[in-house]
């Protein structure tokens, strides 16, 4: 220790003897790793004797005696120490804090060691050194497991052994799948504290991500580290955490330790052994257990050994020692056995434990604690709500829980500034079953007391108490039956904005489902179709503008109805915001749902006729349907555990299934050693064969086929069923000949992420074939790959959201359209061909588990979390090398155009009427008479032509024409003559613009540069560089003073026409979850008639300030590749049509300015 420090406690000794109490004082040292077992036995209550062990240790000691007086509210005698507080080194800061900082509990107010089960615990986690695996400590409720668990790992040596990567403390209880996200995204939140990515301050915004972002982080930032699970209850919950780590498990159910591998396990006796009891009383009253009165045996004999109900008893008796016999008949009264019959437990000792702490409280306290009644088990409750609640001064409450605390009637958790507090299950019951009748007004209470304190803004991420109104805010007012209350909050636009924004949409779509029976459903129905067309967007940081989103939604809906009030109110503040006016006229995509568990939907599949769906999930039962109404025809309850995968025969005679109980099942059982991910017939008949595959590494035939290292999560035939390809976690995909069960091929995955090792290895979690068999596709992270079958080599790559994973895709039978599942609720369509993403269908309120096409391909079927299954059409574009004329506004063909030989990509009218030209991938343009069907060919580039340009006037018709050959070509209409062949660029010429004044045209490329050329001279006035991609796009603004240029990573420059610099970059800092700044190519740009608006396409539409760059507005299509936008003359309406046929027509909302 530094000799300031020393001397420090040396000048304030005699002061802190008088007033610290050592006990209280060592729990948090013992905590810090600073004073071992036996040292605070020997100190036992000696306030002299800790400060002199205190001399004899470093300054990591200090500083933990300087924070232990300032938790146990000893301010005034940790100020004499601040001055000559001593600076840690990194190493010493690194263990000091290394149990806080992971949130292990601190220990009871009165702690007694059980040596025995403690040192069986730190044994089986010595076991944990070298390899995963999992420490389960069970027993009954109350008998101290999370005392004991946390009370292991307050070992340096075990610590710096076997985890030195650190600890990190959960509480999950018994909570619904909404809660245990939650639980999962604060522990992601404390783990990546300090990290800079964007990904890591969005919280995951399923389980499943959840549990994919623990996997990552605690393989690469926390390797050898504990993780530890307090109080968990079913099996299901436990899977969320199989992320190939070291856990210590907490459990009342001894049944859990048989659903993992490598478990190891500690019973935990119920109850303590007389001895122990005796300990605690008399640590209570500060004296030696053999000098107890006599009743102090009986009084253990009552407590039946609960050490809750000990230390309830002993806390009463450090008030009252003299009270020995009176405590005694109070446990022997057992007047509260009628009670506790809807509880979970049957603790008489403990009724009339804590019925005897509350009478000695002031009556004042009393109604204080009865207002704990409506506190949530498990849920840890800052002070400040409760400040809130009782409308006290928050220093005034932390004195009133202190009090609670010092009694054993409440818990603290010192870990989190501020301090936070909580009841022990048991404890709650008690309140619950005391105040069973005044439970609504109690809640009440609270509702009331928010809306008096929060009544002019709502709590913002600034407050203490934010995270703990908009988790339970909805939870008090449904209890209280404020139905009234509830709807307006539920109903509320600016609701749902806030807690999307501070906890993301899955909690609020799991709130509408929750409280679905009060409130009205139409309107919830409402408000879940928008979060769950829109939830992916509000995933998205920075935070989308949700007025805009649900400006999109039908207009009958209550959504929409708020959305255009507010959007009429911001726009006469000058806002934009743009009306889809036309949005009613679309039908919607699905053809059916269905509502077919009581769960999750993991799998669903079309029979090989394709009349019949089977589904399975977690609610462990198979259900047939009728594919064209959803009729059912078939429910059996077919396994023990979630149904993982189902599969039709090639005869569609037999479904078979596979569970998480380690069955697969037809008319025959067939079983696993672990978890069976996925089943699958062969596709024909000759030879009929189930494939299943399983955690336990290999894949099952008639043969067992090894070869991955990890678990195989997925398995299909080839379409011939020759092969069977097989994905795993070990991050390869391998192909195995069926006849022979031999290994033919495996493909590295892993290898195409650069930023993979050996221990976090990239998870495969599914492959499909093209349907000639030639390619096969699989899934990892957020790509898709295809791969040469014959060769292994990868022949492209589809990168969809970086803020989501793939979790199942399917290629089309009879076209190049892959299906992709995602986590962020949408299902994308894309072609393999190309790598083009054709559509994004929403529509889901959770994670997309499973889509798979109908066997003609004309259908696409979906399953997800959220308890649904839906039917989509499926949908191709066809290219066509004709050109058909329409009347307006009929609709008839007037006129049928051939001549083009390959597709056509732009197609345009003189101002006559007369004349129509045509550009085409055959690398013509053509000039057509089109009611006679004559035609000039304008022949010259030697590349696709994907665009022209006219220049009609009354003295002459020209046109510029552009093409993937790097050259500008100007032309005489008329006479179809090339007036000049301009080599503009090394690259293909991808876009074109003239000045309005017709002094300057600009050309882009896939060079990454644009120029501007003099229309009188045919040189290049000036070459614009700087981008970092394809430049794609470009526009002059009419006043020709500026020239905008879009890329291909959704980046738009605007640059001066006066000097060639550049001027702005709009959205130079904030990337989309495509990883550009525009959801793809910027396509076409437009100005308004005032210069002042630009308004661009790419994967959406954005409005940007010209003067200062910054976006305005930005429109999200269903569809996605914009390729332009029509303005009218007054830059009011916008006219666009996707990728998928969807046409927009969006009108500016009245009151705003441009």
């Amino acid at each position: 220790m530094e000799e300031r420090a020393r001397s420090c406690l040396l000048r304030s000794k005699a002061t802190l003897e008088q007033d610290i109490k050592a006990s209280y004082l060592m729990d948090h040292m013992v905590s810090d790793g600073v004073l071992t077992n036996e040292e605070e036995s020997r100190v036992r209550e000696q306030a002299a004797a800790l400060l002199e062990v205190l001399l004899r240790k470093d300054n990591r000691a200090y500083i933990s005696f300087y924070n232990a007086l300032i938790r146990e509210s000893y301010g005034d005698l940790a100020n004499l120490l601040h001055s000559d507080l001593p600076l840690l080194s990194p190493e010493g800061e690194r263990s000091f804090g290394i149990l806080s900082e992971g949130g292990v509990p601190q220990r009871p107010v009165v702690f007694v060691s059980r040596p025995a089960l403690l040192n069986l615990i730190r044994e089986k986690l010595y076991r944990l050194q070298n390899t995963p695996g999992w420490v389960t400590v069970f027993g009954m409720a109350g008998s101290g497991k999370s005392v004991m668990a946390a009370e292991a790992v307050r070992d340096r040596a075990l610590i710096k052994e076997c985890f030195p990567g650190g600890v990190h403390w959960l509480s999950v209880g018994q909570c619904e799948r909404a809660d245990l996200l939650v639980r999962m995204q604060s522990l992601c939140f404390r783990l990546e504290q300090g990290q800079s990515s964007e990904a890591s301050q969005r919280p995951p915004c399923s389980v499943e991500e959840a549990k994919e972002r623990l996997r990552f982080l605690v393989l690469r930032r926390f390797p050898r580290s504990l993780l530890i699970l307090d109080d968990v209850w079913d099996s299901s919950t436990l899977r969320s955490f199989d992320i190939q780590c070291r856990v210590l498990l907490t459990t009342r159910n001894r049944g859990l330790a048989d659903s993992v591998s490598g478990d190891f396990e500690v019973p935990v006796e119920s109850g303590l052994d007389e001895e122990k009891a005796l300990e605690i009383l008399a640590l209570y009253v500060n004296g030696k257990p053999h000098k107890l009165p006599e009743q102090a045996r009986s009084i253990v004999s009552e407590c039946k050994g609960s050490p809750l109900v000990v230390s309830l008893i002993g806390a009463l008796l450090r008030e009252f020692p003299d009270r020995w016999s009176y405590y005694l008949r109070q446990l022997q009264k057992k007047q509260f056995k009628r009670i506790r019959k809807s509880s979970s437990y049957d603790y008489e000792a403990l009724d009339q434990a804590m019925d005897a702490s509350l009478q000695v409280l002031e009556p004042e306290h009393q109604d204080l604690y009865r207002d704990l009644s409506i506190m949530q088990k498990d849920v840890k409750v800052p002070a400040k709500v409760l400040s809130v609640l009782w409308d006290l001064e928050l220093e005034e409450v932390e004195d009133v829980l202190q009090e609670f605390v010092n009694k054993s009637l409440l818990f603290r958790d010192c870990n989190q500034r501020p301090y936070h507090y909580y009841l022990h299950d048991l404890q709650l019951d008690f309140l619950i079953e005391q105040n069973r009748d005044q439970i609504a007004e109690l809640h009440k209470k609270l509702v009331r007391q928010y809306q008096k304190f929060y009544n002019e803004r709502p709590p913002s991420p600034g407050d203490i108490d934010c995270s703990y109104w908009y988790r339970f805010l909805p939870y008090h007012m449904a209890k209280a039956g404020l139905s009234k209350e509830l709807y307006s909050l539920m109903f509320s636009l600016d609701w749902v904005k806030e807690k999307a924004q501070f906890m993301g949409s899955a909690h609020l779509i799991n709130d509408y489902v929750e409280y679905g029976e009060i409130l009205d459903k139409e309107v919830r129905l409402q408000f879940q179709e928008f979060l769950s067309l829109n939830g992916h967007h509000l995933e998205q940081r920075p935070f989308p503008d949700i007025v805009q989103l649900a400006l999109s939604q039908p207009a009958c809906s209550e959504v929409y109805r708020q959305a255009l009030m507010q959007a009429q109110k911001r726009a006469s503040r000058g806002r934009l915001y743009l009306d889809w006016v036309n949005k009613n006229n679309q039908d919607s995509l699905s053809l059916l749902v269905m509502h077919p568990h009581q769960g999750s939907v993991y799998y669903a599949g079309f029979s090989k006729d394709g009349s019949k769906i089977a589904s399975c999930g977690a609610n462990k039962a198979l259900r047939v349907f009728k594919t064209t109404s959803g009729e059912k025809l078939l429910e059996l309850q077919a396994h023990d555990e979630d149904i993982l995968c189902c599969s039709f025969s090639p005869d569609d005679r037999y479904i078979a299934t596979c569970s998480s109980d380690r069955k697969v099942k037809v008319s025959f059982g067939e079983e696993h050693e672990e978890q069976i991910n996925h089943c699958q017939f062969t596709n024909t008949g000759r030879r009929v064969l189930l494939a299943t595959c399983s955690n336990d590494k290999f894949t099952n035939t008639k043969n067992t086929m090894f070869g991955h290292m990890e678990p195989v999560n997925h398995c299909c035939f080839s379409p011939n069923d020759a092969y069977l390809a097989t994905s795993s976690s070990d991050g390869t995909v391998k192909l195995f000949e069926v006849s022979s069960a031999n290994e033919w091929k495996s493909i590295d995955v892993n290898s195409y992420f650069p930023e993979s090792d050996d221990e976090i290895k990239a998870i495969v979690k599914c492959s499909t074939w093209s349907a000639d068999g030639s390619r096969i596709i699989c899934a990892a992270r957020n790509a898709v790959f295809v791969f040469d079958v014959k060769t292994s080599d990868m022949l492209l790559e589809m990168k969809t959201s970086r803020l989501s994973t793939v979790q199942y895709c399917h290629a089309c039978p009879n076209s190049s359209l892959l299906a992709v599942a995602l986590s962020h609720y949408t299902v994308e369509l894309w072609n393999f061909e190309t790598s083009k993403k054709k559509a994004e269908c929403n529509g889901h309120l959770s994670w997309v588990h499973c889509v798979q096409f109908s066997p003609d391909g004309s259908l696409l079927l979906s399953s997800s979390d959220d308890q649904t299954i839906r039917v989509k059409v499926a949908f191709e574009q066809s290219c066509c090398f004709c050109l058909k004329v329409l009347e307006v506004p009929s609709g008839k063909t007037s006129q049928t155009l051939t001549g083009h030989t390959r597709t056509v990509h732009h197609c345009q009218f003189t101002d006559d009427g007369e004349t129509l030209v045509t550009s085409s991938e055959d690398t013509t343009v053509r000039v057509w008479k089109w009611r006679t069907g004559e035609y000039l060919v304008l022949e010259g580039h030697k590349e696709p032509v994907r665009k022209f340009h006219l220049l009609n006037n009354s003295t002459s018709s020209h046109m510029f024409s552009w093409s993937f050959d790097g050259t500008v070509k100007v032309w005489d209409l008329n006479r179809g003559q090339m007036l000049q062949d301009l080599e503009c660029h090394k690259g293909a010429v991808l876009s074109c613009d003239v000045s309005s004044d017709r002094h300057l045209f600009a050309t882009t490329s896939a060079d990454r540069t644009a120029k501007v050329w003099s229309n009188a001279s045919w040189e290049m006035t000036f070459l614009l560089k700087g981008h970092k991609d394809c430049v794609r796009s470009c526009r002059f603004s009419w006043d020709n003073k500026r020239l905008a240029t879009g890329d291909d990573n959704g980046e738009i420059r605007l640059w001066s026409m006066l000097d060639g610099a550049l001027l702005k970059i709009c959205s130079r800092d904030t990337k989309d979850s495509m990883d550009s700044f525009h959801g793809g190519w910027v396509t076409d740009l437009q100005f308004s008639p005032d210069n002042r608006v630009l308004v661009s396409t790419g994967g959406y539409i954005k409005w940007w300030s010209v003067e200062t760059g910054e976006a305005l507005q930005t429109f999200y299509t269903m569809g996605a590749n914009l390729k332009k936008i029509h303005v009218s003359a007054d830059f009011t309406t916008f006219v666009t049509v996707d990728s998928i046929g969807i046409l927009y027509v969006l009108k500016k909302v009245e009151g705003g300015s441009l």
